[in-house]
């Protein structure tokens, strides 16, 4: 029986399985910035691990902060690289992404509503320090009794220990927990590793596992709202 609820936020909550590096790719493309794929694929990475491994981003920083300040080092990125890059494009990004996000979030809010008076919810993030001021501006926050954010608690995903820190906040055996997200290789398999049972919202990813690889999550969901009646069919296995 399930009893609790691990969720991840960015690519699960705010996107609704897509991977950000789509929709920010999308977003280059929809704002005629000339770079190519591969190229973007470098200064996304790139990007991540700036904000990452720098104090960059503070605790007080919304989402839309979180977006200029990545596209921005993303920006330098591909300027070192020899790409023209027009400033202008980071505000056009960060606030086309930013309403996307959004926007999905408020149609995620009432399955998180529903998923809350059913279950405890604690997220498990890797994010930069800022994640409670993302969720309270997107109005979420009161649905998760606890927060594990890497930054804060010095451990990222893929490692398991980050999902057993969340397990702990529960107060659940591992296997009276499920683990919600739509990394395969950062959500699912630390999920296997440490006993819990797994929900993968496979919608589109950048850089995922093999299809046979794919084959041990408990249940697979294309999307979010699908969660609730998965869960239910899930603990009654």
């Amino acid at each position: 029986m399930i009893k609790g609820i691990l969720l991840d936020y960015g690519g699960t909550i705010d996107t609704n399985g897509l991977h950000w590096a789509n929709v920010l790719w999308e977003s280059y493309q929809q704002n005629q910035v000339n770079v190519d794929r591969d190229a973007f694929a470098s200064a996304y990475t790139f990007g991540e691990r700036a904000l990452a491994l720098n104090p960059i981003i503070k605790p007080h920083h919304v989402f839309y902060d979180v977006l200029f300040l990545k596209v921005e080092q993303q920006f330098a990125f591909l300027k070192e690289k020899g790409f023209s890059m027009n400033d202008e494009a980071i505000q056009a990004i960060a606030s086309a992404c930013n309403h996307f996000a959004r926007t999905t979030v408020e149609k995620a809010a009432p399955v998180l509503a529903e998923l809350a008076n059913d279950y405890p919810l604690v997220m498990v993030s890797n994010f930069y320090g800022n994640i409670n001021s993302v969720l309270k501006d997107f109005g979420i926050r009161e649905y998760f009794q606890s927060v594990v954010e890497s930054a804060v608690v010095g451990v990222r995903k893929p490692d398991p220990q980050i999902y057993q820190l969340g397990v702990d906040a529960l107060g659940f055996d591992p296997a009276a927990c499920a683990v919600v997200g739509d990394s395969y290789s950062k959500d699912i398999l630390p999920a296997k590793k440490l006993g819990c049972r797994s929900v993968w919202i496979n919608v589109k990813g950048w850089d995922e596992a093999t299809d046979h690889e794919q084959k041990h999550a408990d249940a697979e969901i294309s999307d979010f709202a699908q969660l609730p009646e998965t869960l239910k069919n899930l603990g009654s296995l």
